[in-house]
């Protein structure tokens, strides 16, 4: 049991074949420590997949054990939030099958958090103004984002199951 405090989030799977989908209620339910039983509904981004979104609640990096667990599946297309939590940054996790995972730390209102470190790297890695914005755009995930929000914009209205993990 972490000592970091508790903290919440959300489980986004965009995109996940129908055999797939009670693997993926396993390893939820293996992380969080109960039994999870997701509402699926059909994505219409890609016909004979279906999505499912829950909330959850747990310790300071729930997250991360969330998306180790679901990366065991390669064929998904999901993201994880984790809300800040006393002393703790938010995180956010993208995965995409073709361009794997991504990762970012966020703030309290949500926003993508780049450090000094990484605009210091970015700045002597760029070769002018296209290539630093192309640098921001990799920071900030942008590839992710447009290749998941067309599975995105198909789950608005979808029903959201709520989770607490218990102990």
């Amino acid at each position: 049991m972490s000592t970091r405090g508790s903290t919440s989030g959300v489980v986004y799977v965009h995109s996940s074949p129908s055999a797939v989908c009670p693997h993926v209620e396993w390893a939820i339910s293996g992380t969080l420590g109960e039994r999870v039983d997701l509402r699926w509904a059909a994505q219409p981004a890609a016909p004979s997949q279906l999505r499912a979104e829950c909330a959850w609640t747990g310790d300071a990096g729930t997250g991360g054990r969330l998306v180790s667990a679901l990366r065991a599946w390669p064929m998904l297309r999901f993201e994880v939030t984790e809300d800040a939590s006393d002393g703790v940054d938010g995180e956010r996790f993208c995965f995409a099958p073709v361009l794997g995972l991504w990762h970012a730390r966020t703030s309290a209102n949500g926003d993508i958090v780049v450090s000094e470190d990484q605009l210091r790297a970015l700045a002597l890695r760029a070769r002018g103004g296209e290539s630093f914005a192309h640098g921001v755009d990799e920071l900030l995930g942008a590839a992710w984002d447009d290749a998941l929000e067309p599975f995105r914009r198909a789950g608005d209205g979808a029903p959201v199951t709520w989770l607490h993990r218990v102990g």
